[in-house]
């Protein structure tokens, strides 16, 4: 299977994967040719890339992060705490969230095991998904990232990765008591607005501190996980030496998913493209040493992605290298202009000289 660019598509082509949305139910099926209707429907939807089947590519494998079945559990019961906090909220401002701690944890314990288990970088790029509410799978997407990142770290107990990922789930339950036309406005916030957004740190921290079952450090990340080791994040301009481990964790994984993400105001870049903005950031905004241990938790390249190499040739990501997340291996198709009868595997951590250029989500001439 190929990674394509859904601006790229043409009539006839045929997903790989199936585009789903939040429930996991199927919105546009794998296994059949894409009619122009379709196509659009794709991009109405905000969906930028899909897995289109490609014959020489066939034996290309996408393993998730985490199973289906978990993906909807924890979208479930997030949907229904999140509902429910709007609504107590509305009559009397307080919200209990004792009934609902016992499920969090229960989804939070199945994403860690799975985690744990997959043995491998993460890419999300593979959930192919439309989302009625971007809160939920960001929220999601975070947790995944952040306790990828935290086990890399190999420095937290159970009991801490645990609080991780209960606190990246929750980190921006603040934004439920912000106005959705400013969350889903199109177009470039005004100050104003700005500042009404910034307000969902506090906002999500007033409201889980006050939990006596939920920790205090789960509290301080939906506080402190736009806060920047310069001091010149918010809400309070915390540096360094201020910021909780769990929050400089959580920033760096709510900004990479953040533009990993389609978004009503731009399409998701890819994951190379988000760690240049992390990057861009290092030792001024987010620390250094978790930007590297982030870089080697994820899927820099995708599986099914089309590469240039420095020295001409043009293939396709083939499978991941573990523990060297920008030199899987390729799949070699073409050779300066020719292409290739017989394609053959580049494993790039065994061929130091030859590097990755530029990638391409393209559709390329048919084969």
């Amino acid at each position: 299977m190929r990674l394509i660019a859904v601006s790229a598509l043409r009539e006839g082509v045929i997903l790989a994967k199936p585009v789903l949305n939040d429930a996991g139910q199927i919105l546009v099926n794998r296994g059949m040719p894409l009619s122009m209707k379709m196509i659009v429907r794709l991009q109405k939807l905000g969906i930028t890339f899909v897995y289109i089947e490609d014959e020489v590519t066939k034996d290309i494998m996408i393993r998730p992060a985490i199973t289906e079945k978990t993906r909807r559990e924890a979208m479930g019961v997030m949907k229904a705490s999140f509902d429910q906090i709007v609504d107590q909220h509305k009559i009397s401002k307080k919200f209990s969230f004792a009934q609902m701690e016992r499920q969090f944890t229960s989804v939070v314990r199945d994403i860690l095991d799975q985690v744990k288990e997959h043995k491998e970088a993460v890419s999300l790029l593979s959930e192919v998904c439309a989302h009625d509410n971007y809160i939920l799978s960001h929220s999601l997407n975070v947790t995944i990232y952040s306790l990828a990142l935290s086990i890399k770290l190999k420095k937290f107990s159970p009991k801490q990765l645990e609080e991780i990922g209960l606190g990246a789930m929750l980190h921006d339950v603040g934004k439920l008591f912000i106005s959705t036309a400013i969350l889903k406005k199109p177009s470039r916030l005004t100050e104003d607005e700005f500042n009404e957004v910034k307000k969902h740190t506090e906002l999500g921290f007033e409201l889980l501190r006050r939990e006596y079952n939920i920790p205090l450090t789960v509290a301080h990340c939906a506080y402190q996980h736009h806060e920047r080791l310069n001091g010149s994040g918010y809400p309070r301009g915390l540096k360094e030496k201020d910021i909780h481990p769990y929050g400089k964790i959580i920033g760096i994984t709510d900004v990479y998913d953040a533009v990993t993400s389609n978004r009503v105001y731009r399409r998701a870049m890819l994951p190379h493209e988000g760690l240049e903005i992390l990057y861009a950031g290092a030792s001024s905004e987010f620390d250094q040493g978790l930007i590297e241990a982030f870089r080697k938790s994820i899927v820099i390249y995708p599986n099914g992605l089309t590469v240039h190499l420095n020295d001409g040739r043009k293939g396709v990501i083939l499978r991941q290298t573990p523990n060297i997340s920008d030199r899987p291996v390729v799949l070699i198709l073409e050779e300066g202009q020719d292409t290739l009868a017989h394609p053959y595997e580049l494993d790039l951590s065994q061929n130091h000289s030859v590097l990755i250029s530029e990638t391409d989500t393209t559709l390329l001439g048919k084969r």
